[in-house]
């Protein structure tokens, strides 16, 4: 049971009772099910408006990583305005994107790894070059984005619009596709990314409804994140303790 400093009085939590006694501690945490005897539920509820710093002592770790977003590579772009930005040759590993209208924005040649487009809005925006491997890019209006050459290795478009989008050179292997969209990519597909070395047209399944139906993000024949990646997307991790 924690004690807590206020100026008044001490309200000892308990199961069904509170008792009041002439002190300067109150308890702000007890167990789960008491009942606040009706004496002591105005002290208690005006002592507990004094715990912030004692409970900042109890979370003192998670306060110094101050959260996931904002910590290191990972931003926070949660529905923002952001078209036409330009993060260009940055990293942004982790970071959200989620809702965000980045219309016509230029992320060429920068590591999103992991990072969230859910229901993004995405018309014209540049992602050639990018690292998009492992991003959830599920429900995004991705109309006429440009992806060429960029690695969306295990990424997720599940019921995302790519119409019209460049995707020369691009890597999707073991990307979420719907059946449809991968169809309408396969119409056009062509070139091979430079890094990965592998073929649009491979990565999408054209042509190959086997292929197709194997991969997905979890296929363990598929390709193998290096510990070397590993070890740098866990270097963007938030520490909570030493």
């Amino acid at each position: 049971m924690a004690l807590l400093s206020s100026t008044h009085s001490r309200a000892l939590v308990q199961p069904n009772r509170v008792a009041i006694r002439g002190t300067r501690t109150i308890v702000c945490n007890a167990l789960p099910e008491f009942k606040v005897e009706k004496a002591a539920a105005a002290v208690l509820a005006s002592a507990l408006l004094m715990c912030p710093a004692a409970l900042a002592d109890l979370n003192v770790y998670e306060a110094a990583a101050g959260g996931e977003f904002g910590i290191g590579s990972a931003q926070q772009y949660g529905e923002a305005d952001i078209q036409g930005k330009d993060f260009s040759n940055q990293d942004l590993r982790r970071s959200n994107f989620t809702s965000a209208d980045c219309r016509k924005a230029n992320f060429k040649n920068s590591n999103l790894q992991g990072a969230y487009f859910m229901k993004a809005v995405a018309f014209q925006t540049n992602f050639e070059g990018a690292n998009l491997s492992d991003v959830l890019m599920d429900r995004s209006v991705m109309n006429e984005a440009n992806l060429k050459d960029a690695i969306l290795e295990r990424a997720v478009f599940t019921r995302s619009d790519l119409g019209g989008a460049n995707i020369e050179g691009a890597d999707f292997t073991n990307a979420l596709l719907d059946k449809t969209q991968q169809m309408a990519l396969c119409k056009y597909a062509d070139g091979i990314n430079p890094v990965t070395g592998v073929s649009t047209r491979k990565s999408l399944g054209c042509g190959s409804a086997r292929r197709f139906r194997q991969a997905s993000p979890s296929n363990p024949e598929g390709p193998q994140v290096s510990e070397s990646d590993k070890e740098a997307f866990r270097a963007t991790m938030p520490t909570y303790r030493e």
